[in-house]
């Protein structure tokens, strides 16, 4: 029977921004709450001066410069996913990224429109992107900024600042024998939180691992496309193995199989843990969010 001593911690950062539509014609209002606005005229040091506004607005450090990028949206407005996908590296149809530029001390001294041709070259005079997308995160990795600035006029350049806490997962390795009583005792430990049950125990097959976002869409309550629900048991004893889930939730054969508990948190409402085996329930990889406190 494997013991919390043979279980070997690993914490996954995973972060997510909250983002704004914004277009070549936004003109500032109101922030909402978590975000923040500032006008900037293009200048040697720009960046860095909007960027330390946004400090001194905020009363938070706005991290490190991770990178720009340079953005031709061709007039359109872009939602909130659409930024977020362009932050990640993906493509969204009808913008195209004119150039990314990685961040450093020398960026945040140049001007705005040095870096809206795509390259930080000392030229300011070629630029075709209406807007700058500048990315930062703290040194801990557990806030994310996200600033995107978007040129009104030949030398205005309008900002807004947005920021969200990342959630943490914690992902922890558990041999097949581990039982169900025990994976859940690791991960109260973990997090420093009794929980009640498990009450229900639903079993996903599919033909690979899912990837980060879809565990995160897992322990969000969401479907995902790599693993589709076979089965559902109510009450799963604390005493059954990890390995032996599946067949007594009549799943005789899975390639990849995966696990998804529910447990309670008082008052809170409920926690899911997800584990997830490709070896035949030789080992598991099981994870869930870190609970925060109130």
């Amino acid at each position: 029977m494997t013991t919390l001593r043979d279980i070997t911690r690993r914490a996954t950062i995973v972060t997510t921004a909250l983002i704004v539509g914004l277009t070549a014609s936004y003109a500032p209002s109101q922030a909402a709450e978590g975000e923040a606005r500032t006008t900037i005229t293009d200048h040697p040091g720009a960046p860095g001066t909007m960027l330390r506004q946004f400090e001194d607005l905020t009363g938070r450090p706005v991290g490190d410069l991770d990178k720009v990028l340079a953005v031709d949206t061709g007039g359109r407005t872009l939602t909130g996913d659409q930024l977020e996908a362009l932050a990640a590296g993906k493509e969204v149809d009808g913008v195209t990224v004119v150039g990314t530029i990685p961040g450093g001390r020398d960026v945040l001294g140049t001007t705005m429109a040095d870096l809206a041709d795509g390259a930080h070259d000392g030229s300011g005079d070629s630029g075709t992107a209406t807007s700058l997308l500048f990315s930062s995160s703290t040194p801990d990795g557990r806030e994310w900024c996200l600033t995107m600035c978007v040129a009104s006029g030949k030398t205005i350049w309008q900002c807004l600042l947005s920021r969200r806490t990342g959630d943490v997962i914690f992902t922890l390795d558990f041999a097949g024998s581990t039982t169900v009583g025990e994976t859940k005792a690791a991960f109260e430990k973990a997090n420093g939180v009794a929980v009640d049950g498990p009450y229900t125990v639903e079993t996903f097959s599919g033909d690979g691992e899912p990837s980060a976002d879809e565990i995160k869409m897992l322990l969000d309550g969401k479907d995902i496309e790599s693993m589709r629900r076979v089965a559902t048991l109510d009450g799963p004893d604390r005493g059954w193995a990890l390995a032996d889930i599946a067949e007594k939730s009549g799943v005789v054969y899975a390639k990849t199989r995966g696990h998804l508990f529910t447990l309670n948190l008082p008052i809170l409402g409920k926690i899911l843990v997800f584990c997830v085996s490709q070896d035949g329930g030789k080992t598991w990889k099981c994870s869930a969010k870190q609970w925060g406190g109130f």
